[in-house]
């Protein structure tokens, strides 16, 4: 049974739409936004191939993410952080990216009947994966600053748990 913790994150991420990715390549680092569909704390997004944030991944695949709303008041402030691993996916990991994002995005997912520019924007994309090794969800209504680690049940990768170390 999923705890209280894991649940929230899911249905947070379920709920958002556009999460902003980190990486950082041969000219540094960089910050792009990108919708995104998500299985459990995996997400799928789909972008160029020759955009500066997927280029990066081929020399580093090291990502953070960031996901929430604009807020004016901090209290009210919640979002997800996530340090992981990306990659271009294809296959049947792509199909799945597919389904999931034509659910999340009806226009993409019925591309029949999307626009054209849609249509040929699609034909352009290839699709990446986003597996979460550290994943903390920031919930200020609790108190300004708090922030809880999701434990994913994944082998340590070197980092100390807990701690606010800006992941």
């Amino acid at each position: 049974m999923k705890d209280v913790l894991g649940t929230r994150v899911e249905r947070y991420l379920r709920d958002h739409h556009v999460a902003n990715l980190a990486t950082c390549g041969h000219d540094g680092p960089w910050g792009a936004a990108v919708f995104y569909a998500n299985d459990g704390y995996t997400l799928y997004f789909l972008s160029s191939p020759t955009s500066r944030h997927c280029l990066d991944l081929t020399d580093n695949p090291r990502v953070a993410v960031t996901i929430q709303e604009n807020q004016v008041d901090w209290l009210a402030i919640k979002g997800v952080q996530i340090q992981g691993i990306a990659g271009k996916i294809s296959g049947a990991e792509e199909e799945k990216a597919r389904s999931l994002y034509g659910e999340k995005f009806p226009l993409v997912g019925l591309l029949a009947k999307a626009p054209a520019a849609i249509v040929q924007a699609m034909a352009k994309v290839s699709w990446y994966k986003v597996v979460p090794h550290r994943l903390y969800f920031i919930d200020n209504s609790l108190g300004l600053g708090h922030r809880d680690e999701l434990a994913l049940g994944l082998p340590d990768s070197g980092g100390k748990s807990g701690g606010n170390d800006g992941a």
